[in-house]
């Protein structure tokens, strides 16, 4: 779960990023997040992340407040969300198993742990075969599903993807939004950031829009 209340954010230079933002996620939801660049969503999404903090209002994630949140609590908290990029970050130096097992090992987890949830994550995108190959040998879609591996294999409780299909095609991306839906049907929540109209027109959840750091609107595509 995800609740802003009236949250602002305001950087030094006097931008104000976001201006009195009210929303909320429910347990098990998928909402896309929309808007301009420069909307927002960027600062929404570390907001979340307590890679930031707001100028004013309340954040509830889990439950908490995150205002709470500090020290090595954070760290914690982080753990459970995965995170998904555009551009996968994936370590091309690394293979596929050792760049989902990544997350783990900063965790703390012990090597047979790892071992058994990287393979879980790999088996879950369809890419266990793949394990021991090289990131740069897979196509775009093999990275982005590696990507997705590596944030769920913390079996996290929030899942926030930022653009996850901007430099795919709609087979691909259809095949990427399918991965989200399978998370969500297991009781994570699936927070969206995207342009990508066309995609967000064929799926049925629900649209959270934001301008000049202000919501827009929510609508829902059926």
């Amino acid at each position: 779960m995800i609740e802003f209340e009236r949250v602002s954010k305001r950087y030094e230079s006097g931008q104000d990023a976001l201006r009195e933002l009210s929303f909320r996620v429910e347990p098990e939801e998928t909402v896309f997040l929309t808007g301009h660049s420069g909307a927002g969503k960027s600062t929404l999404l570390k907001l979340i992340m307590l890679l930031d903090r707001p100028t004013r209002g309340r954040i509830v994630v889990n439950g908490r407040d995150l205002s709470t949140i500090q020290g090595a609590a954070i760290a914690h908290h982080r753990r459970e969300i995965g995170v998904v990029f555009q551009d996968h970050q994936l370590l091309y130096d690394r293979s596929v198993f050792d760049n989902v097992a990544l997350p783990l090992i900063v965790s703390g987890f012990d090597a047979r742990d790892i071992g058994r949830r990287v393979r879980a994550a790999l088996d879950k995108v369809g890419l266990l075969e793949k394990e021991r190959a090289n990131p740069e040998s897979l196509s775009g879609g093999e990275q982005q599903r590696v990507g997705i591996a590596r944030a769920v294999a913390t079996r996290p409780k929030i899942i926030l993807a930022d653009e996850p299909t901007g430099n795919l095609d709609p087979a691909l991306s259809n095949d990427i939004m399918a991965l989200f839906r399978a998370f969500s049907r297991a009781g994570v929540t699936v927070l969206i950031a995207t342009h990508d109209l066309p995609m967000i027109s064929r799926m049925q959840h629900r649209i959270f829009t934001l301008q000049d750091g202000r919501h827009m609107g929510t609508g829902h595509h059926d």
